[in-house]
C-alpha cells in the first residue's frame, strides 16, 4: 500500500459536473483538494444531451454562476445555440437552454480545473472510504495508493455498479466505453443503505445522413442572453482554443446552430410494439426504477398508447463534428430494431447510427441519509453530491455538487454551513426534497415543484443569492463588483418609478415599441438603465399583488426555519406521537421545525404535539 505523500483538506471522487463545481468550491474557499476521478480524458464529458438548462433547470444554472460556480460561464463559452423556454408566459417559468459544443465544454472544463489554485487533478479508481474513530479520513484505489484527506465529496453518477444495456446484452460500465467502480460495497460495509436506478440514452446520427428538407429548422433566439453574470470575462484569447463565443464592443457574440424536429409514427410505433420482448425493460433484465418525467422511447409507446406520434429534435453535438443527439428516442432496444425504428421517422429514412442508444443502472444511495449541507449522518466529514443522490441532470449534479464542496470547506474552517432555503434558490428546493422526503425515482427539478417560483426566477438569481455566496466567501471580485453596482443602480430605477408613479403596463410597451411611446419618458433616464433593470421593474410593478403574497409565505417559512430542533432529540420520549411519525423523525432528524413539517406522513397534530414538548 503507496500513501501519497501529500494529505489534502478535501478529496472530490468523480470529475463530472458534480465534481467539478464540488472541487471549485472547495479550493475557492482555500482548501487544499484533490479531484480523483477515472479518467481524465471524461473531465465534464456531456454524457447524455449535449445541452445546459431547461425548464427549471436553466434557472438552477444561473443559481449555481450567482455562487461562483463554473456551469454558467463555461456554456456561455462553448454554446452553439441558445433559447429561452417559456418566453410567451409569464417570467417565473421562463427558462434559459443552450445548446453547447459538447467536446469544448469538457476540454474547456479541465483547463480550468487544471489552472485553479490550490487544485490537484489525478487519475485512479476509488474503491474504499477510509474511516478513523467513524469519521471520514481518506480513501484507497484499486492499484493500492491510500489518500488522506480531512473530508471526502462523493460524486460518481452513474459508475456505481453500473451495467450497460443494449436489448438482451448487457456489459458493465458506467458509460459506453468507460469501466464501473465498486465504491458501493465500501458505502455498504459502512452502513449506508445502497438501492438502484436506471436511466438512458439515445442513439447518435451521422448528419451527413439525415434528410434536413424533411425536418423543422429551429433556430435559435437573436441576441442570445448569457447564462452567467459575468460575460465580459469572455475575452478572445489565442491560449483559449476553447471559449467558441466572445465578449466584444459591448456584446456578448455567438455564432449558432440550428436545430432540427421531426416526428415519430404509426409505423415506428408498430416496430416497437412488435419488439418489445427484446427490450431489457419489458423482459424483467432491469431492476432499477427509471425516470418517470424522461421516459424512453419503448416507454412513451406504451404508457400513451392513444398517441400516433412524438416530437423529436435533432441537435448538433459541436461545430466540428457530423454527430447529431435524437432527443425524444431514448431506447435500450436492440441495434437492429433502433436501425428499424429511426428509419422510419421523416429525414432519417438513410440515418446512419454512429452510437447505439443505451440503458444504464447504477448504485445510489437514498438520500435522507444526508443533513441538508449534504453531510451523510452516518460518517462525519464524508459528503454525497449528484446522481449518487438519485437526481438526474448535469443542473442538479452541479448544484449538489457546489453546496457539498463548499459545506465541507466551511466546516474545515469552522464557518457556518452554507444552507439555502425552499425561498432562496431551486437549489433549496432540490436539497430539502431529497434531504426531507427522499426519491423513489431519479429526481428531476420542476417549476412546478417551487411554491415560491415567482420570487426564485432566472432574472434575479444574482440579486438573490451573490450575497449569500458574498458572506460564505465563495464570491469576490467582479461579480461582488457588479451586483454591487446593480443593487445601487436598481436602487434608483425603483426610486424614479415610485416618484413618477409609473405603471409595469407602460414600461412593457415601451420595452416592446420604444418609438411607440417616444415622450413617456425623458430620454436620458431611457439611457441611463440598461434593459434588463427594466424588466425587473416591470415584473415587480405588474406582479405586485402575488409578489406580496408570495412574501407572507416565505417570512412564514422563515420563522419555522428559525425554530431549530436539537440533533440529538429523542423523538421516543414525545408522549403522543404516532409510531409512524417518530419512525420518520428519527430516520430523518430535521434540523428545523419547518424540515419536520414537509416529511411525508407527517400530521399537522405531530407537529403540534412536537411544539408543545420544544417549548416545555
Amino acid at each position: 500500500m503507496f500513501v501519497y505523500p501529500k494529505a489534502y483538506d478535501v478529496v472530490v471522487i468523480g470529475a463530472g459536473h458534480a465534481g467539478i463545481e464540488a472541487a471549485m468550491a472547495a479550493s475557492r474557499l482555500g482548501c487544499e483538494t484533490l479531484m480523483l476521478t477515472q479518467n481524465l480524458d471524461s473531465v465534464g464529458q456531456m454524457s447524455c444531451n449535449p445541452a445546459i438548462g431547461g425548464q427549471a433547470k436553466g434557472q438552477m444554472v444561473r443559481e449555481i454562476d450567482a455562487l461562483g460556480g463554473v456551469m454558467g460561464l463555461n456554456t456561455d463559452a462553448t454554446s452553439i445555440q441558445f433559447r429561452m423556454l417559456n418566453s410567451g408566459k409569464g417570467p417565473s417559468v421562463r427558462s434559459p437552454r443552450a445548446q453547447c459544443d459538447k467536446k469544448a465544454y469538457q476540454f474547456r472544463a479541465k483547463a480550468i480545473l487544471e489552472r485553479q489554485p490550490r487544485l490537484d487533478l489525478k487519475q485512479g479508481n476509488v474503491t474504499k472510504i477510509l474511516t478513523e474513530d467513524g469519521q471520514a479520513c481518506g480513501l484507497e484505489t484499486n492499484l493500492g495508493l491510500r489518500v488522506m484527506a480531512k473530508a471526502i465529496v462523493v460524486t460518481t453518477g452513474t459508475f456505481m455498479r453500473g451495467l450497460l444495456h443494449v436489448g438482451l446484452q448487457n456489459q458493465s460500465g458506467g458509460r459506453m466505453g468507460d469501466s464501473f467502480s465498486t465504491l458501493s460495497d465500501s458505502l455498504r460495509d459502512l452502513g449506508f443503505e445502497v438501492g438502484r436506478f436506471k436511466t438512458g440514452t439515445p442513439c447518435r446520427l451521422n448528419g451527413r445522413t439525415i434528410d434536413f428538407s424533411r425536418c423543422e429548422r429551429q433556430e435559435g433566439d437573436e441576441p442570445p442572453l448569457p447564462f452567467s453574470y459575468i460575460p465580459e470575462t469572455l475575452t478572445e484569447s489565442p491560449n483559449d482554443i476553447f471559449t467558441l463565443n466572445h465578449w466584444r464592443d459591448g456584446m456578448f457574440h455567438m455564432e449558432q446552430l440550428p436545430c432540427w424536429i421531426t416526428s415519430t409514427n404509426t409505423h415506428t410505433h408498430d416496430l416497437i410494439r412488435a419488439n418489445l420482448d427484446k427490450s431489457p425493460l419489458y423482459a424483467g433484465r432491469i431492476e432499477g426504477v427509471g425516470p418517470r418525467y424522461c421516459p424512453s422511447i419503448e416507454d412513451k409507446v406504451v404508457r400513451f398508447a392513444e398517441k400516433n406520434s412524438h416530437q423529436v429534435f435533432l441537435e448538433p453535438e459541436g461545430r466540428h463534428t457530423e454527430e447529431y443527439y435524437v432527443n425524444g428516442v431514448s431506447t435500450s432496444l436492440p441495434m437492429e430494431v433502433q436501425y428499424a425504428f429511426i428509419r422510419s421517422i421523416p429525414g432519417l429514412e438513410n440515418a446512419e447510427i454512429m452510437r447505439p442508444g443505451y440503458a444504464v443502472e447504477y448504485d445510489y444511495c437514498p438520500p435522507t441519509q444526508l443533513y441538508p449541507t449534504l453531510e451523510t449522518k452516518r460518517v462525519p466529514h464524508l459528503y454525497f453530491a449528484g446522481q449518487i443522490n438519485g437526481t438526474s441532470g448535469y443542473e442538479e449534479a452541479g448544484a449538489q455538487g457546489l453546496m457539498a464542496g463548499a459545506n465541507a470547506a466551511l466546516k474545515l474552517l469552522d464557518q457556518p454551513p452554507l444552507i439555502l432555503t425552499r425561498a432562496d434558490a431551486y437549489i433549496g428546493v432540490l436539497i430539502d426534497d431529497l434531504v426531507t422526503k427522499g426519491t423513489p425515482e431519479p429526481y428531476r427539478m420542476f417549476t412546478s415543484r417551487a411554491e415560491h417560483r415567482l420570487h426564485l426566477r432566472q432574472d434575479n438569481a444574482d440579486l438573490r443569492l451573490t450575497p449569500i455566496a458574498h458572506r460564505a466567501g465563495l464570491v469576490t471580485g467582479l461579480r461582488w463588483e457588479k451586483l454591487s453596482a446593480k443593487t445601487a443602480t436598481l436602487g434608483q430605477l425603483r426610486a424614479f418609478i415610485s416618484a413618477t408613479n409609473f405603471e409595469g403596463t407602460r414600461i412593457a410597451q415601451w420595452l416592446r415599441r420604444p418609438e411607440a411611446t417616444h415622450g413617456l419618458l425623458p430620454e436620458p433616464i431611457l439611457q441611463q438603465y440598461p434593459d434588463d433593470l427594466w424588466e425587473a421593474v416591470e415584473i415587480e410593478l405588474k406582479y405586485a399583488g402575488y409578489i406580496a403574497r408570495q412574501e407572507q409565505a416565505i417570512e412564514k417559512l422563515r420563522r419555522s426555519e428559525e425554530k431549530r430542533l436539537p440533533a440529538h432529540l429523542d423523538y421516543d420520549a414525545i408522549s403522543g406521537l404516532r409510531a409512524e411519525t417518530r419512525q420518520k423523525l428519527s430516520a430523518i432528524r430535521p434540523a428545523t421545525f419547518g424540515q419536520a413539517a414537509r416529511i411525508s406522513g407527517v400530521t399537522p397534530a405531530d407537529l403540534a404535539l412536537l411544539s408543545v414538548y420544544l417549548e416545555k
